[in-house]
């Protein structure tokens, strides 16, 4: 019984989002093209199960480009209309387009002189009558077996809005990196934002020796700097090459005695190097793309060939550029 019903829920569910697709119609690109069309913002209200929905739909046409936020209908009667403008669409839900609470503010938001969307399961009610727009979200049925909990008809509000936000965020050629400007605290965001130059190890930080220095005096520069690996420079501070901690054991395997050697003698002089304005995912794919093993340090090099910081893995992954 428990599985029949979920199942059937579901089946139901399913068909109500499946019948929307003979619905993007003619009117679904007006509304559409009066959102882009739009100079302020787009308002979203509804009350309860559909104010929950809009609440969803608002965040996500945010994110997508599209500035939005969600007025409660029941505060907009109190005082929350002064939020809206002339300029604003407002996209007003209620599957039965009989809602007081929406349906009472309607006057005032044709009176203002805002654009009105409806969501909505009926053409002929209220709510319908009195949109600029309106976009069939009717189902045949609830899944709730009383047909009284919303469920068909919030499943198909909440696709058809997701639908909408889409057709706006292809509309307005919306890109990853607009995404991730919008999510800086996420990961597409640290991919996307995070430059070089906001991780690598910059002034007393950074570590850079001499070409006429000895493999002892890096070493001592890497124990103190504990980034194992240090910038060799020659006399005008130009970059020449890198010393590393696998250099030194390398080295010390054979013979101590190359300590008091100077570094160019020892030193790797074409290194993998990247630039400050380079995303810091790039640096990763630069760092793990590396044959035959990986590399944990890179120098950053600006355009006169001055080592102007070093990046490593760690600092990579600490800041969740994975």
């Amino acid at each position: 019984m428990i599985t029949e019903k979920a199942i059937e829920t579901l089946e139901i569910e399913a068909g109500a989002v499946e019948a929307l697709k003979e619905r993007i119609d003619a009117e679904f690109e007006a509304a559409v093209q009066c959102i882009l069309d739009c100079q302020a913002r787009v308002v979203v209200t509804g009350m309860g199960k559909s104010g929950h929905i809009g609440r969803k739909i608002a965040a996500t046409l945010a994110s997508t480009g599209t500035p939005s936020f969600f007025m409660h209908p029941g505060e907009a009667f109190h005082g929350d209309l002064g939020m809206v403008t002339e300029k604003d669409v407002v996209i007003a839900i209620s599957n039965s387009g009989e809602s007081s609470e929406v349906v009472n503010i309607l006057p005032i938001i044709r009176r203002i002189g805002a654009t009105i969307v409806a969501f909505c399961g009926r053409r002929d009610s209220n709510l319908g009558r009195h949109a600029d727009h309106f976009i069939d979200i009717g189902v045949e049925r609830e899944a709730c077996p009383l047909g009284l909990a919303p469920t068909a008809s919030t499943t198909a509000t909440l696709a058809m809005g997701d639908a909408m936000a889409m057709a706006l965020m292809s509309a307005r050629n919306f890109t990853s990196q607009d995404f991730a400007m919008f999510h800086p605290g996420g990961a597409l965001g640290r991919k996307l934002l995070l430059k070089v130059e906001n991780v690598m190890h910059t002034g007393e930080d950074n570590p850079i020796i001499t070409a006429d220095k000895t493999a002892k005096d890096a070493l001592f520069i890497m124990t103190d700097k504990g980034l194992g690996a240090v910038s060799v420079v020659d006399a005008d501070g130009k970059f020449i090459g890198l010393i590393t901690d696998g250099i030194i054991r390398r080295a010390l395997a054979k013979d101590y005695k190359f300590l008091d050697e100077p570094v160019k003698a020892i030193m790797f002089e074409t290194p993998l190097t990247i630039s400050k304005d380079k995303l810091a995912a790039a640096a990763l794919s630069v760092m793990e793309k590396h044959k035959p093993r990986p590399v944990t340090v890179l120098p950053v090099i600006d355009s006169d060939n001055t080592p102007v910081g070093i990046v490593h893995l760690t600092d990579l992954l600490r800041q969740g550029v994975v």
